[in-house]
């Protein structure tokens, strides 16, 4: 299957175990939201088995205008402790959930400047591969090198940035092999965002509001390089 069908074609997956929900964030703070289903293009539910690892994949949440990284990653990930913003007590970062407990998500802003992947150009990115400017396996914002482990929890190992990106909970509820995404974990950026990328963002959606929207019953699952135009590597 070409991993850009995927959205089309992943609801067709048969056979899944009938297993009770699966949280990301159960020992963590969470701050919740609406329970989201992430969807397809056309409205159907994205099935674990049908998202490639180590790609970059981007959905709105909790805001119309604010996107957040799904990631499936090379090896499970556990719980981060010890995880500390700039202001406010350390915090747990989830882990992954899934079969194979690989799958987060984290918000797509970054912490040091507000660099966001838009329809145009994205700077921040995860890339797989070692660069001349930062390792592997990491989420890195070209626009000022500020570069995370999501791994650990968006953890910052280089750069400028303050603080980790911020978690998104998800949930896997097995029986039906859907995706929830239902609120956040750590540092949020949100109204920041808002208010720096004001009039950008009311040219976008026709007015800050609907900008500001909460998403509520489903959001829309989409490859990096489909939602936006240019990916800058660096």
């Amino acid at each position: 299957m070409k991993r850009r069908a995927f959205l089309g074609s992943c609801s067709l997956l048969a056979g899944i175990a009938p297993l009770a929900c699966a949280q990301s964030a159960a020992s963590s703070e969470v701050r919740s939201y609406a329970r989201t289903r992430l969807v397809d293009i056309h409205g159907s539910p994205i099935r674990y088995a049908a998202i490639e690892g180590e790609t970059n994949y981007v959905f709105q949440y909790p805001f119309a205008a604010t996107p957040c990284f799904l990631l499936r990653l090379a090896a499970a990930v556990k719980p981060a402790s010890s995880m500390r913003r700039e202001q406010g007590p350390p915090y747990v970062a989830p882990g992954g959930i899934g079969p194979k407990r690989d799958l987060v998500a984290f918000s797509a802003i970054c912490a040091h400047k507000l660099a966001y992947p838009t329809r145009d150009v994205s700077f921040i990115r995860y890339q797989r591969k070692r660069s001349a400017t930062s390792s592997g396996n990491v989420i890195h914002c070209c626009a000022d090198h500020s570069v995370y482990d999501p791994a650990a929890g968006a953890r910052v190992v280089a750069g400028p940035a303050p603080q980790p990106l911020a978690c998104i909970a998800l949930e896997h509820d097995a029986s039906r092999d859907e995706l929830y995404a239902t609120g956040t974990v750590g540092a949020e950026q949100f109204e920041p965002f808002f208010e720096k990328y004001a009039m950008k963002l009311t040219l976008e959606y026709g007015s800050l509001a609907r900008a500001h929207t909460l998403v509520t019953d489903t959001t829309v699952v989409r490859e990096l390089t489909e939602y936006c135009r240019n990916t800058i590597q660096c």
